[in-house]
């Protein structure tokens, strides 16, 4: 059954002569490729709240974004059978969604929001780093990097666009901390928006990132909820969190009778047993409290994509914003969750400054500290700047225990493993 909701407009790529028609939609193509890429496969083994293979049953990057693409698939099903703008014929495309979903974590370093912090700190001067610009530099250029060469996916527009998070060039900003694409990525934002200029209509900085596809605003939805919801859930059975410790933060916030009412729910259900439970309900509320508005805008009459924008119940909204709050004062700030931080940063620091002396400045390398394969693409590249960008590739690539075994190969004379390398 042909969906009239999108068009060629919508499915095309840069190298449309790259994409071969099969059984399956584009966008179904997008989604397959996600799940099959060692990317993928690598957020198993990076850290989400706890570090990556501490506790057996906490939730990784991977299953975070499975989270995150089931509830963006849900919220399709329920705007098709209870918007009055769709249908059958007419509808957002669940797969879409779940590609975009699926991939809104790629680009992220080991070491959840410290290693993008680091990463950033060490890369300002070569055009800095941020998680969602390296999304988007995996899907279109490294994606399928292997021993031999580095291609990206070679996404659908309207793939691009849903992960298209952030608009606003590094370049543009003053002093940029996140919320940033790359200088160079410029030439995917003109695709992506196919000479509507955007950055003429829209200011540097919020006012151009919060200018979102459908599928963008639906991801980012699925996100806040999985994770105001789960990692609330995953500070509880870690000890984190304790009904005294919420009641404490509890009291130094100014919360309405609802927010009341949603912690003694809270409080009932960790007596219980029943905290997965209890929050996993919460999933189908802030679902259900999804809507669809029109909207006119300079890309409405292009794509359906910018044609709507999705309306989230306040009281919704409200409720998961308390839960994000909950697990930041809790979780993030603890004293526990900061050394770890605290940790990675100086891994990180330590290797890419290793790398960084050896590759960076210099014609010839005066050691062999990379793999042959990721070696080879220094030599080719033409600046300082191109260089540092490819490490920061490598290094972003790495799991939270490759980076921690890079680092003892490295720096502890007791730790000779070299089979990483092979």
């Amino acid at each position: 059954m042909t969906n009239s909701f999108y068009t060629p407009y919508d499915t095309a790529c840069m190298q449309q002569d790259e994409r071969r028609e099969d059984y399956r939609t584009p966008f179904e193509q997008d989604r397959d490729r996600i799940i099959h890429t060692a990317s993928f496969r690598r957020l198993q083994a990076k850290t989400q709240v706890f570090l990556s293979g501490e506790y057996d049953f906490y939730r990784t990057r991977l299953t975070h974004s499975l989270e995150v693409a089931q509830i963006g698939r849900a919220i399709c099903s329920f705007l098709q059978r209870n918007s009055p703008f769709f249908s059958d014929t007419y509808h957002i495309d669940p797969h879409l969604v779940e590609a975009v979903c699926l991939s809104h974590d790629l680009g992220h370093p080991p070491f959840g929001h410290a290693g993008e912090r680091t990463l950033h700190a060490v890369m300002k001067p070569y055009g800095g780093f941020e998680g969602n610009a390296q999304t988007l530099r995996l899907l279109t250029e490294t994606v399928y990097s292997d021993k031999v060469t580095r291609k990206g996916m070679n996404p659908t527009r309207a793939f691009m666009d849903g992960v298209l998070k952030y608009k606003t060039l590094y370049g543009e900003l003053e002093n940029p901390k996140n919320h940033f694409i790359y200088n160079e990525q410029r030439a995917y934002l003109d695709f992506v928006f196919d000479g509507a200029d955007i950055t003429a209509a829209f200011p540097a900085g919020k006012q151009r990132d919060y200018f979102r596809s459908i599928e963008c605003q639906i991801m980012d939805w699925s996100d806040d909820v999985a994770y105001s919801l789960n990692d609330v859930a995953d500070g509880i059975h870690s000890g984190f969190i304790t009904q005294q410790k919420i009641e404490r933060w509890a009291a130094t916030q100014q919360l309405d009778a609802a927010l009341q009412d949603s912690l003694t729910r809270l409080f009932n259900a960790m007596k219980e047993g029943r905290v997965e439970r209890s929050l996993s309900s919460r999933i189908g509320k802030y679902i259900g409290s999804c809507s669809i508005a029109e909207t006119t805008n300079i890309m409405s009459g292009r794509t359906n994509r910018y044609r709507y924008d999705l309306v989230i119940d306040p009281d919704a909204r409200k409720e998961s914003k308390m839960f994000k709050e909950i697990a930041l004062a809790l979780v993030f700030r603890s004293p526990q969750l900061h050394q770890l931080e605290k940790k990675g940063d100086f891994l990180l620091k330590r290797i890419f400054d290793t790398f960084a002396e050896n590759y960076l400045e210099k014609e010839k390398f005066p050691m062999n500290l990379l793999p042959a394969y990721v070696e080879q693409n220094f030599h080719t590249a033409a600046d300082t700047n191109r260089r540092a960008r490819l490490l920061c590739d490598y290094i972003a690539g790495m799991t939270d225990g490759f980076a921690i075994r890079t680092y003892k190969r490295l720096f502890d004379p007791e730790f000779g493993s070299m089979v990483d390398l092979i």
